[in-house]
Protein backbone atom coordinates (compact mmCIF):
# COMPACT_ATOMS: atom_id res chain seq x y z
CA UNK A 1 0.00 0.00 0.00
CA UNK A 2 2.65 2.51 1.11
CA UNK A 3 5.19 1.31 -1.64
CA UNK A 4 4.48 3.79 -4.11
CA UNK A 5 5.18 6.93 -1.78
CA UNK A 6 7.67 8.89 -0.62
CA UNK A 7 9.58 8.76 2.55
CA UNK A 8 11.58 10.93 4.66
CA UNK A 9 13.52 9.94 7.75
CA UNK A 10 13.73 11.80 10.87
CA UNK A 11 16.20 13.21 13.09
CA UNK A 12 15.57 14.26 16.76
CA UNK A 13 17.88 16.62 18.40
CA UNK A 14 18.13 18.57 21.34
CA UNK A 15 19.43 22.21 20.09
CA UNK A 16 18.50 22.97 16.51
CA UNK A 17 21.20 25.64 16.04
CA UNK A 18 23.88 23.36 17.10
CA UNK A 19 22.51 20.38 14.54
CA UNK A 20 21.96 23.25 11.64
CA UNK A 21 25.55 23.95 11.78
CA UNK A 22 26.26 20.31 11.65
CA UNK A 23 23.92 19.03 8.74
CA UNK A 24 24.55 21.98 6.97
CA UNK A 25 28.00 23.27 7.79
CA UNK A 26 29.57 19.63 8.02
CA UNK A 27 27.15 16.95 6.00
CA UNK A 28 26.59 20.03 3.05
CA UNK A 29 22.34 19.37 3.34
CA UNK A 30 20.53 22.47 2.02
CA UNK A 31 17.70 23.61 4.09
CA UNK A 32 14.25 23.27 1.62
CA UNK A 33 11.87 24.09 4.46
CA UNK A 34 11.86 24.77 8.19
CA UNK A 35 9.08 25.72 11.44
CA UNK A 36 10.63 28.18 13.79
CA UNK A 37 12.81 26.60 16.16
CA UNK A 38 11.22 23.04 16.38
CA UNK A 39 12.08 21.83 12.42
CA UNK A 40 14.05 21.78 9.46
CA UNK A 41 13.48 20.31 6.60
CA UNK A 42 16.37 18.93 4.23
CA UNK A 43 16.91 17.88 0.78
CA UNK A 44 19.11 15.36 -0.01
CA UNK A 45 19.15 13.68 -2.88
CA UNK A 46 15.21 12.67 -4.04
CA UNK A 47 14.59 12.50 -0.21
CA UNK A 48 13.86 14.85 2.69
CA UNK A 49 15.45 14.87 5.78
CA UNK A 50 13.39 16.56 8.98
CA UNK A 51 15.48 17.56 11.72
CA UNK A 52 13.46 18.49 15.03
CA UNK A 53 13.94 19.52 18.48
CA UNK A 54 12.62 16.92 20.83
CA UNK A 55 13.68 16.33 24.22
CA UNK A 56 14.34 12.65 23.22
CA UNK A 57 17.52 13.60 21.32
CA UNK A 58 20.12 10.89 20.89
CA UNK A 59 18.10 8.54 22.47
CA UNK A 60 17.98 5.68 19.56
CA UNK A 61 20.92 2.95 19.90
CA UNK A 62 20.74 2.09 16.22
CA UNK A 63 20.96 3.53 13.00
CA UNK A 64 18.56 5.94 11.81
CA UNK A 65 20.09 7.42 8.86
CA UNK A 66 21.67 5.58 6.04
CA UNK A 67 22.98 7.92 2.75
CA UNK A 68 23.77 5.48 -0.33
CA UNK A 69 27.23 6.96 -1.54
CA UNK A 70 27.95 4.32 -4.28
CA UNK A 71 31.66 3.49 -4.84
CA UNK A 72 33.11 6.74 -3.67
CA UNK A 73 32.27 5.30 0.26
CA UNK A 74 36.36 6.02 1.42
CA UNK A 75 35.98 9.69 -0.76
CA UNK A 76 32.92 10.52 1.18
CA UNK A 77 34.67 9.84 4.81
CA UNK A 78 37.68 11.57 4.02
CA UNK A 79 35.64 14.93 3.12
CA UNK A 80 34.08 13.96 6.23
CA UNK A 81 37.26 13.97 8.17
CA UNK A 82 39.07 16.98 6.86
CA UNK A 83 35.37 18.72 8.52
CA UNK A 84 35.95 17.05 12.14
CA UNK A 85 33.66 13.78 11.80
CA UNK A 86 34.93 10.89 13.70
CA UNK A 87 33.74 6.87 12.51
CA UNK A 88 32.56 4.60 14.73
CA UNK A 89 34.60 1.32 14.96
CA UNK A 90 32.24 -1.89 15.46
CA UNK A 91 34.92 -5.05 15.98
CA UNK A 92 32.40 -7.30 16.80
CA UNK A 93 30.58 -7.57 13.42
CA UNK A 94 30.38 -11.03 12.30
CA UNK A 95 31.85 -10.90 8.99
CA UNK A 96 33.10 -7.40 9.10
CA UNK A 97 37.13 -6.38 8.14
CA UNK A 98 37.83 -3.28 8.92
CA UNK A 99 39.34 -1.20 6.71
CA UNK A 100 40.23 2.36 8.08
CA UNK A 101 37.02 3.11 8.94
CA UNK A 102 35.06 1.60 6.46
CA UNK A 103 33.44 -1.98 7.58
CA UNK A 104 33.63 -4.37 4.69
CA UNK A 105 31.27 -7.27 4.64
CA UNK A 106 32.38 -8.61 1.28
CA UNK A 107 30.61 -6.69 -1.41
CA UNK A 108 29.45 -4.28 1.15
CA UNK A 109 30.89 -1.07 2.47
CA UNK A 110 29.33 0.63 5.24
CA UNK A 111 30.99 3.16 7.95
CA UNK A 112 28.82 4.74 11.13
CA UNK A 113 29.13 7.87 12.52
CA UNK A 114 27.22 10.36 14.89
CA UNK A 115 25.63 13.76 14.97
CA UNK A 116 26.16 15.86 18.25
CA UNK A 117 23.40 14.64 19.71
CA UNK A 118 24.64 11.03 19.34
CA UNK A 119 22.18 9.98 16.65
CA UNK A 120 23.91 7.35 14.61
CA UNK A 121 24.38 8.31 10.89
CA UNK A 122 25.76 5.59 8.23
CA UNK A 123 27.39 5.74 4.60
CA UNK A 124 26.82 2.75 2.53
CA UNK A 125 28.06 1.73 -0.72
CA UNK A 126 25.15 -0.26 -1.89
Amino acid sequence: MLGNWDVAANIAVKNLETAKHFYEGTLGLKPIDAEDDELIVYKSGNSTLNVYRSKYAGTNKATAVTWVVGDDVEGVVRALKAKGVSFEHYNDMPGAKLEGDVHVFGDMKVVWFKDPDGNILSLVNQ
